[in-house]
């Protein structure tokens, strides 16, 4: 039925999926180890296996041709989490987490999977990984219309054994019997209104999510989400795949009896070759080099859903929750001036090519202003986290190498910086928090900043504008520049608490 997600009393959060969505409930529980306590996984390797390049997940993350590097793998995970592009790792450190691979499956071998459970074993997770049945690849259910060893759509098996009871004992310590049939709501939601920029679509994310209520959840019983990943082509839309995933998947009839509410995130695929498959992002498609950290498209759109079912992050309260806004098309635009801010002019190339930024032929340098109408943050909230997110229209040169080394440095104005609208003087106005973040360098695609820093998180306006000013920190000394945001406005995403 149609509806919304809507916050319920919860206290325990678990992610899973098989194949793509077994990538993606890895790259959740480890960007946000502190909202997950476990994952199950099917068929799926180890965290950022593919490195942002689809030769290596085809070769090192689903064959053995490459060698998938674990040890770098496990240095990024520590060095992701010293810069704060993810969780601390301490909070795998005992986590329970069950990984399935068959014998038979030839789409994602055998030692990738047992390359995840080196992973997480590295890192202090409780691993139960079932690696001795004669399956295919596929997820596996008592109510798999496919025998164990078949590797075939719907790709979801029955192997005489109930792999959920199985995986949902491990991470919940035990659990009752499943009921015969369910019995609670199936609710069909929008999931434009979780997706940063507000179109589900432009991620490769259907438009259409779906959640499994019991109705003892329903009654406010304390309750644990499961967020369960289809594969590629098991999306509700995918070639009218429909809900056979969340039909035959086995969880709803768990989730009656065990007080669960299970998020059954869609993934759809793109119309060009990015993601023909409908897919979870878990190589880099469509530029989202920040897929497998805080600030992926994908990873936000499905945090900001467990956040409104209540799971918040890191033991948020119901009530918590995060927005992402738009920036104001008509007040956005940028700015020109020499070094010394002399001859300062309002850059006149927007509709054309962009919003401006770096050093431009006429040897001026170029600075970008985006507006946000930040009031639907609520008065009572803590902000905990917010970040800029950018799309790169064109560009030539590479204003991050001129000098090298320069970054792309986020200022936020509570406020306007003068008038709302763009004007000269914006070029060198001071701004309430300078280098409150920065954008690291991207030639394709967009790109999410760097968190703001504590100055930047006091300097959104709860109750009007927020103004963002991008501009390099160092002038480039020979003529390179981006456009960004000429089709697809930027975003301003704030969590809150």
């Amino acid at each position: 039925m149609p509806g919304e997600l809507k916050s319920y009393a919860v206290d325990g959060v678990y992610s899973a999926g098989i194949s793509s969505g077994g990538y993606m409930a890895t790259q959740l529980h480890v960007a946000y180890s502190g909202t997950f306590d476990g994952s199950a996984v099917f068929a799926s390797g180890p965290y950022h296996c593919a490195r942002n390049n689809l030769d290596t997940a085809l070769n090192a993350c689903m064959n053995t041709t490459q060698d998938p590097q674990l040890a770098q793998l496990e240095q990024t995970t520590v060095d992701r989490a010293a810069q704060g592009a993810i969780d601390d790792v301490a909070g795998l450190s005992g986590d329970p987490v069950y990984l399935f691979s068959g014998t038979g499956d030839a789409t994602v071998k055998q030692p990738v999977v047992s390359a995840l459970a080196d992973y997480y074993a590295h890192f202090g997770a409780n691993v139960l990984y079932d690696k001795g049945t004669a399956a295919g690849h596929a997820w596996i259910s008592p109510l798999g219309p496919n025998a164990c060893t078949a590797t075939a759509t719907p790709f979801i098996n029955n192997c005489g054994i109930d792999a959920e009871r199985t995986f949902l004992g491990h991470l919940l310590g035990s659990v009752k019997a499943p009921a015969t049939a369910p019995g609670g709501s199936l609710i069909r939601f929008d999931q434009n209104r979780y997706v940063p920029g507000g179109r589900a679509e432009a991620v490769s994310m259907d438009e259409t999510g779906f959640v499994y209520v019991p109705q003892s959840c329903a009654n406010n019983a304390t309750c644990k989400v499961v967020v369960a990943l289809h594969g590629c082509k098991q999306g509700y839309s995918y070639q009218g795949f429909g809900t056979t995933f969340l039909d035959k998947a086995h969880l709803n009839e768990h989730a009656d009896t065990n007080d669960l509410i299970v998020l059954y995130p869609q993934a759809i695929p793109t119309t060009t070759l990015d993601n023909p498959n409908g897919c979870w992002n878990w190589w880099g498609y469509l530029g989202d080099s920040a897929y497998s950290r805080h600030g992926g498209k994908q990873i936000e759109a499905i945090m900001s859903m467990v956040r409104a079912l209540g799971g918040g992050g890191g033991g948020t309260p119901p009530g918590g929750g995060s927005v992402t806004l738009s920036s104001i098309d008509a007040e956005d635009g940028y700015t020109k001036a020499a070094a010394d801010g002399s001859g300062a002019a309002v850059g006149t190339l927007e509709g054309t090519y962009g919003l401006a930024l770096g050093r431009g032929t006429d040897a001026k340098f170029n600075r970008t202003v985006l507006s946000f109408d930040t009031s639907a943050i609520p008065a009572d909230k803590t902000i905990t986290r917010a970040y800029v997110t950018l799309t790169r229209s064109s560009g030539s040169g590479d204003p991050w190498a001129s000098p090298v080394g320069n970054r792309l440095l986020v200022d936020v104005q509570n406020g306007c910086l003068g008038g709302c609208s763009v004007a000269p003087s914006d070029w060198a106005a001071p701004a309430t928090a300078q280098g409150a973040a920065e954008v690291a360098s991207f030639t394709t695609g967009s790109k999410a900043s760097t968190n703001l820093s504590p100055a930047g998180l006091g300097a959104v306006n709860r109750s009007g504008r927020t103004q963002i000013r991008l501009r390099f920190e160092r002038d480039q000394t020979a003529f390179a520049h981006l456009f960004v945001n000429r089709n697809t406005r930027a975003t301003l995403t704030v969590e809150y608490r």
